[in-house]
């Protein structure tokens, strides 16, 4: 009977490890026919689902093109920055972390939290932009599931505020909005690129797979903008604008031989770098090419030589300004005094309004706005800035005698800052017309011809004798150097008429007269002081501008043979 047991439990045992055998082996049949499967069938799914789990396409930012002066020093670079951004399915497990995330991003977990949250159906959420590399390693160093970084470029203005209104200003993406580099966007953009690379599960990089398209930077964008100038105006300027309590200013340094812009500031003024400050475009609006204003004696120079050009008059012709006021129509216009007969050059010298009014009339309507529409009145510059102003000059078949009269000394249209400068750099460039650039060495279209060579150089003679200790700008004499120039000094309009208390002060020139190398227009809006004509306020900005700008350029004194001369005269006579 026992041995019947024993047989029996032999055979069980028997039994059992056959079937278990044969479960092991129809096991390991099974999984070999799934791999096999797998290998032959699934091959091919199951790889790209590998490799979307760890190869990615990611974009290869392209730095924005730098902006330099014509001297190659920078005014605007593109600087790396790290941007933070999330798979929010993939960081929603390890939510319960948000805290440490927020502190390293120094932001609101709650809103943070409430971004993840309600993103979820997305692959593709910013974080946080821009932030500096170490600050980016700190985010990533906490090693959450779905964050990851990416290179972006941020946009830096070394020179700050001294040059924001010129040159504008990107957006977080490196677009241009204002200025030089929304003028010149398509010209600094750069195109970004691709590649492929595998990702370890913290996100990171540790491969690159192939390069899909290689990232093109943006082209250097090189300025006629000499920063040496632009530095100068913005301190006299400044300076200018704080002493006197004014409301504002501008400054604008033109070449009049190229038209090209060496310096353009204004006042006030912001700093690019501080993306607080571009909120209003009160800030940020670059006033010498978009505010416009009546230039008041300071267009005097163009009237004369509309006179001068019908060949009717010369620098000697007289003009009877007796008894010191003249009357047109309902209008009576007076000088501060009784100048008597004077001359053209007299004129200009003593800023007679009298003797502009009498000398406009003088004139055919249509052969004196012909002449100042030669000179840009009314036109764009060709500056291609930005909301650029083309400022006022009515149609001449609107013309009436009084608004004739208003226009001979600067009233009744308007102009800004740059035009003025253009005007002006026609007559030193011997009556060429330079059509104006912010570009350095560019071709330069054919020049208009405004007035004649005579007419320019007459012009330039006449406007010497206005900084002459004789004249209305004595205070914008430069020392060594023949500096040639107008004052203005207009009322500003408002409600019910012309205000007594509110003006503009502006002196216009040009230097050395001998051979001009630059013209200075500035314009100082509202002075709050005793002091408000042009002769006071703004020429002797012009004359601290003029003095540095010519010194920095090298260009020779002009005045030195003359003053020597003097100098020597008077010590022969004294012995």
């Amino acid at each position: 009977m026992r041995a019947r047991q024993r047989q029996a439990r032999v055979v069980h045992s028997r039994v059992r490890s056959v079937v278990l055998l044969l479960a092991f082996a129809c096991g390991a049949l099974a999984l070999e026919g799934r791999i096999l499967y797998l290998q032959l069938v699934d091959h091919d799914f199951l790889s790209s689902q590998g490799d979307d789990r760890h190869i990615r396409t990611v974009q290869m930012a392209a730095h924005r093109g730098p902006i330099v002066d014509r001297n190659g020093e920078l005014l605007a670079v593109s600087t790396p920055v790290d941007s933070i951004w999330a798979n929010p399915a993939e960081l929603l497990p390890a939510l319960d972390r948000i805290d440490e995330l927020a502190a390293a991003l120094r932001a609101d977990a709650a809103a943070l939290a409430r971004r993840i949250t309600s993103n979820t159906e997305r692959e593709f959420v910013y974080l946080a932009r821009h932030l500096s590399p170490s600050a980016a390693a700190q985010v990533l160093g906490l090693n959450l599931p779905g964050v990851y970084t990416q290179r972006e470029y941020r946009r830096y203005y070394p020179g700050g505020e001294v040059t924001g209104q010129v040159l504008g200003f990107t957006d977080i993406d490196d677009v241009g909005q204002e200025g030089l580099e929304l003028a010149f966007d398509y010209w600094l953009t750069g195109a970004t690129g691709s590649k492929r690379v595998v990702r370890d599960r913290f996100g990171r990089i540790v491969e690159d797979v192939d390069l899909l398209r290689a990232p093109r930077a943006g082209a250097q964008l090189r300025t006629s903008l000499d920063l040496r100038l632009q530095y100068l105006a913005y301190r006299e300027l400044k300076r200018a604008v704080t002493e006197n309590g004014a409301q504002s200013g501008s400054v604008v340094i033109l070449d009049p031989r190229t038209g090209e812009v060496l310096a353009m500031v204004n006042q006030p003024t912001f700093n690019p770098n501080n993306r607080a400050q571009r909120v209003a475009a009160e800030v940020y609006r670059n006033r010498a090419v978009t505010d416009i204003f009546e230039p008041g004696s300071a267009f005097k120079p163009l009237t004369i030589a509309a006179a001068l050009e019908t060949g009717d008059f010369d620098a000697d012709s007289v003009i009877d300004t007796t008894p010191g006021s003249v009357q047109v129509g309902a209008e009576t216009f007076e000088d501060p005094r009784n100048m008597g007969r004077i001359t053209l050059t007299t004129l200009l010298a003593r800023s007679s309004n009298v003797g502009a009014v009498k000398l406009a009339l003088k004139i055919e309507p249509q052969q004196m706005w012909g002449a100042l529409a030669r000179f840009g009145i009314g036109q764009l510059t060709g500056s291609s800035f930005p909301g650029e102003s083309a400022g006022v000059l009515r149609d001449v078949a609107h013309w009436r005698p009084v608004g004739q009269a208003t226009q001979a000394f600067g009233y009744g249209l308007s102009v800004t800052t740059l035009q003025l400068a253009r005007a002006y750099a026609a007559i030193a460039n011997n009556g060429l017309l330079p059509t104006v650039t912010l570009l350095a060495d560019q071709d330069q279209p054919p020049q208009q011809r405004v007035v004649s060579q005579t007419t320019a150089a007459t012009l330039l003679e006449m406007l010497e004798v206005v900084v002459s200790p004789e004249g209305s700008g004595f205070r914008a004499a430069v020392t060594n150097y023949r500096v040639a120039g107008k004052t203005g000094t207009a009322r500003k309009a408002g409600v019910g008429g012309y205000s007594d208390v509110r003006h503009t002060s502006v002196f216009a020139g040009l230097a050395p007269a001998s051979d001009p190398a630059i013209v200075v227009v500035v314009v100082i809006d509202e002075p709050g002081g005793e002091a408000y004509y042009g002769g006071d306020v703004a020429a002797p900005v012009f004359a601290n501008i003029v003095s540095g700008s010519l010194r920095a350029l090298a260009v020779s004194p002009d005045a030195l043979e003359s003053e020597l001369m003097t100098v020597m005269a008077r010590t022969e006579a004294s012995q």
